[in-house]
């Protein structure tokens, strides 16, 4: 059987050396372990392929184009072709290059690889076979971590590509500071500060970066439709697409917000949806698994109080907020408290809110792999002397539950810091901490 003609055209393109394409650095770095095919994962339009094609230009800068090759199979000619002609695509590339083979290492970077059923089964082959390395990516809910580690067989490690931090977000736009916080300028801390107020508005989403309002809207929205209906009702045959679709807009305008499946279930039934609470838990966990939502459990090490607390829910990026708020303003707090979240995991945290005995909350227990706990407050405003009693009140309760952890307070920005005198705690703009500077 010869070689797909369109693969065969993917090859030849794949081994021409074009200009270099202009494109935003992501922080983001491949697991130095060797011996693994890297997964490349995320919600859909966070920067995946890009990411990818980074790599692309890092490595062909000390290395021969033949030895790292991009190959895309996100095109319809390509549906349903059989895993043999990877297998017929590898034939090829050595009959081409026989000196590489078993003599040097070739890097594959195969992008929406998912669309050719059995992928794993060539990756693992050639891997045990040839001197090759993968990396490879693809939609959401078809690249979940624990389907990866199963179908390589512990021969895979994960990256996961989220939105922009807000420190690429600035990197974008040429502004990425380069020198710490507290040698900033005036005007220079002006311009972050303006940015940031941005990024909780706007988010990351690079695709939509400088659009207007409206079509910024349309755009996350039509991002959410794709990850429900592709991600979710066709990975999943799920049938009430209705009810999924009421329960994505009403995690979506209550960000933060504390969730119980229970009160879920209630909610449909009450909105005429009859739907059972175990397929309302499933469909949190498909959301979750493609990427869109995040659930923050209570910060326990009872594995029966965790799933009996309710969980906090946050969207994939403060961007979705805006564009799902029916009410119309902006919600800086909730923003906020979501961008927090996203750095926390972007930095593999362990996050999960705290309820202390007396009945108050704590937004985040962060459990550092290597640097003990810290306890996070995040507050957007705290011009009334009440909101800002209750933050630090809040936190010298669940010190008192959490007495090895770290105290800090997040604010929107340094004259709200300012005006804070808590000695044991550690009161800081909240921008200042998303670019490292704590």
């Amino acid at each position: 059987m010869p070689l797909h003609p369109v693969l065969e055209e993917r090859l030849n393109a794949a081994l021409v050396v074009g200009p270099p394409t202009l494109l935003t650095r992501r922080d983001a770095r491949l697991p130095a372990v060797p011996g693994k095919a890297h997964a490349v994962i995320g919600m859909r339009r966070a920067g995946k392929t890009t990411f990818l094609r980074q790599l692309l230009a890092e490595r062909r800068a000390d290395l021969p184009p033949e030895r790292v090759l991009y190959l895309s199979f996100d095109d319809d000619r390509l549906a349903g072709i059989a895993v043999d002609q990877l297998g017929f695509m590898l034939e090829e590339f050595y009959r081409r290059y026989p000196a590489l083979r078993a003599r040097q290492r070739v890097l594959w970077l195969l992008d929406e690889i998912q669309l050719v059923p059995g992928w794993e089964r060539f990756i693992r082959r050639v891997m045990d076979s040839e001197q090759a390395e993968f990396v490879v990516s693809g939609s959401s809910a078809r690249m979940l971590s624990r389907e990866v580690h199963t179908s390589l067989r512990g021969r895979g490690m994960e990256t996961v590509i989220r939105p922009f931090s807000f420190r690429e977000f600035l990197r974008h736009r040429g502004e990425e500071p380069v020198k710490p916080a507290r040698r900033w300028t005036a005007a220079e801390r002006s311009l972050v500060e303006k940015r940031f107020r941005e990024f909780l508005v706007e988010g990351g989403f690079p695709e939509v970066q400088g659009l207007a309002t409206s079509l910024r809207i349309e755009l996350l929205q039509g991002y959410v439709d794709t990850v429900l209906f592709r991600d979710v009702v066709e990975r999943f045959e799920v049938s009430q697409v209705t009810a999924l679709r009421w329960l994505v807009r009403q995690c979506l305008r209550n960000p933060a917000g504390s969730f119980s499946v229970h009160k879920l279930t209630q909610d449909l039934k009450s909105q005429g949806h009859g739907v059972a609470r175990d397929a309302v838990n499933s469909m949190l966990g498909h959301l979750t698994d493609a990427f869109l939502l995040s659930a923050v459990p209570i910060a326990t090490d009872s594995e029966r109080k965790r799933n009996s607390n309710p969980r906090k829910i946050y969207p994939a990026d403060p961007g979705l907020i805006p564009a799902f708020d029916v009410s119309g303003r902006v919600n800086l707090g909730h923003a906020l408290e979501t961008a927090i979240l996203n750095e926390l995991e972007r930095r593999k945290v362990e996050a999960g809110y705290v309820k202390t005995a007396d009945g108050l909350e704590v937004d985040f227990l962060a459990r550092y792999r290597d640097a003990g706990e810290e306890l996070i407050q995040v507050c957007a405003d705290l011009r009334s002397s009440e909101t800002a009693a209750r933050e630090l009140r809040a936190l010298a309760a669940a010190a008192r539950e959490h007495p090895r952890a770290r105290r800090r307070l997040l604010v929107l920005d340094r004259g709200a810091a300012g005006e804070i005198e808590a000695p044991d705690i550690e009161v800081q703009p909240a921008y200042e901490w998303l670019l490292g500077e704590s």
